[in-house]
């Protein structure tokens, strides 16, 4: 089965739901009364004060050049290069040349009056061995060139996803990835060069996007890399589909763990 995954940007609103459900609650009445075709319209001033509208990538989809300025390859372009990523064939290779153009598309961020917004870190193209090699300057100087315009060019607030489904290909060859426990340490050791290289403009940051949706896909369902499963749930040619997705969100969710521990003891104070 080829999996239909977009290689276009996915921008989207970064909604607090905590907040509208507090709203709702409040105006539960109100909310539930509006006629089947009455126009509503929303305004900013209809959020708390303080709530941020912003948007959303994740570097797979959007960044392209994929092997440039010493970027190793990540399971996701072996997996598209493998068995193709829509009903195309389609792949990451360029997207939405995002490496190249984040200039623009800051400027247009910036137009719709966003204010915060979400990046994730390509893991191959900062570490493109691992632990296994160098830091790469290249890659740690294109996401500070994305952060310091957002904040200098665009007063936009940048959010940063260390880990967003994408990883070098070598820790999936030596590893098999999120199914052994020496990915903790792979992960905490990305996480302090992120810290490192972006903690003195960047506030705040997310650790591993959807963990449980990236084990089920992966490991349970196989639809996308490193595309393990087992009967009932799909026909790939290795996995458990009853066990590696419990493996692999216990091994992130102590990454996770390990990786806040060193923000709040390490780095926190001095943001």
């Amino acid at each position: 089965m080829k999996p239909k995954i977009p290689t276009a940007s996915l921008f989207f609103f970064i909604i607090s739901a905590h907040a509208l459900l507090l709203e709702a609650s409040n105006n539960a009445d109100e909310v539930f009364k509006i006629e089947e075709n009455e126009e509503t319209q929303i305004k900013r001033s209809d959020f708390p004060s303080g709530f941020l509208f912003g948007a959303a990538t994740s570097a797979y989809q959007v960044e392209g050049a994929y092997l440039e300025d010493a970027k190793s390859l990540s399971n996701w372009d072996v997996f598209c290069h493998t068995v193709g990523c829509g009903e195309n064939g389609e792949n990451g290779d360029i997207a939405d040349d995002h490496y190249h153009m984040f200039l623009r598309d800051i400027e247009l961020m910036h137009s719709l009056g966003i204010q915060a917004y979400r990046f994730s870190i390509s893991w191959a193209r900062i570490l493109p061995r691992g632990r296994f090699g160098e830091v790469n300057p290249a890659g740690i100087m294109f996401y500070n060139k994305i952060i310091d315009n957002l904040i200098l060019k665009g007063g936009i607030e940048p959010f940063v996803t260390i880990h967003h489904a994408d990883l070098p290909q070598e820790l999936e060859d030596r590893y098999r990835s999120w199914l052994n426990p020496a990915m903790q340490e792979e992960f905490l050791y990305l996480a302090e060069v992120c810290f490192k290289s972006f903690g003195d403009r960047v506030k705040y940051w997310l650790t591993i996007n959807e963990p449980e949706l990236i084990a089920g896909l992966a490991y349970q369902m196989g639809i996308i890399p490193p595309s393990r499963c087992s009967e009932p749930f799909g026909n790939c040619l290795s996995g458990n589909s009853d066990v590696e997705p419990i493996i692999a969100k216990h091994n992130m969710l102590l990454a996770h763990g390990r990786a806040a521990k060193l923000y709040h003891e390490c780095f926190q104070a001095t943001c």
